[in-house]
């Protein structure tokens, strides 16, 4: 059945691909973003979905946006603050509109690493959770594309000192997979995490990433300090007995163009 789906943040690492998926279904969606519509040209035109410039912060325009909607897939995040206010305005928006299901998108071990942007996903699923709407949160493990993101700044650098910490990254597009398909769906609370296929040692991603990019740097496991750190070594961010994944970090580097020098890290 065709539906009406707003995703937030639709521009971004999961949101982009979970708006060309349920496109590619048939659904009438709504992108939410800070930015223009990526390319140019009109929002909306036929065929295409509908590039809706809202900053959630604000929540100006947001009601226009959710009206009509019978789902929300909540992508949008910023590691700079102001998510908690953002999924506030939603919440509120959707309640003034009567969306019947919204789904949001966490982390794995939000409640159980102590850093500032993991402790306000726990809010913003607590907040969820207490609104009275119909809702989903998926929590998932850290994205490849951040990883590579993570290497690449290290590898501009003599020497990559590296976290000695397990990872267990997962491609974007499986998570937007599975939201796409939670978003259709009926609400069904928090569901079963989300993780990659394989939990990796961080310095063996980084050597990973070096013979990838065609970079030669030793690089050093470190042990950071911190209580963060240390729930990172005991494995606290790790999906469980969750769902797995299946594109390793390494099918996602396989799949990609070698960056130019400078551009990624590369010199």
């Amino acid at each position: 059945m065709k539906r009406t789906i707003l995703v937030t943040g639709g521009t971004g690492t999961v949101g982009r691909p979970v708006v060309e998926r349920l496109f590619a279904q048939g659904h009438d969606v709504r992108v939410l973003s800070r930015r223009a519509r990526p390319g140019g040209g009109a929002a909306g035109e036929a065929g295409d979905p509908a590039y809706m410039a809202v900053d959630l912060r604000t929540g100006e325009g947001l009601d226009a946006a959710v009206d009509g909607a019978d789902a929300i897939v909540h992508c949008a995040t910023t590691y700079t603050g102001g998510d908690e206010r953002s999924a506030a305005n939603l919440i509120a928006a959707a309640h003034r509109a009567a969306v019947p299901h919204t789904v949001a998108v966490s982390i794995v071990g939000c409640d159980r690493v102590g850093i500032g942007y993991y402790r306000s996903r726990v809010r913003i699923e607590q907040a969820l959770e207490a609104s009275g709407l119909g809702f989903t949160v998926l929590r998932a493990t850290q994205f490849h594309d951040l990883v590579r993101r993570i290497c690449a700044g290290l590898s501009r650098m003599p020497v990559l000192p590296v976290p000695a910490v397990p990872v267990q990254p997962v491609d974007a597009g499986e998570v937007a997979d599975r939201l796409a398909g939670l978003a259709v769906g009926a609400p069904a609370g928090r569901v079963p995490d989300l993780g990659g296929p394989r939990v990796e040692r961080f310095p063996d991603l980084a050597r990973h990433y070096l013979g990838w990019s065609g970079r030669r740097r030793p690089v050093v496991p470190v042990s950071v300090p911190g209580r963060a750190f240390a729930a990172y070594r005991a494995g606290r961010h790790l999906a469980g007995g969750g769902e797995r994944g299946t594109v390793t970090f390494a099918d996602h580097l396989a799949v990609r163009a070698v960056p130019a020098a400078g551009t990624d890290g590369r010199g």
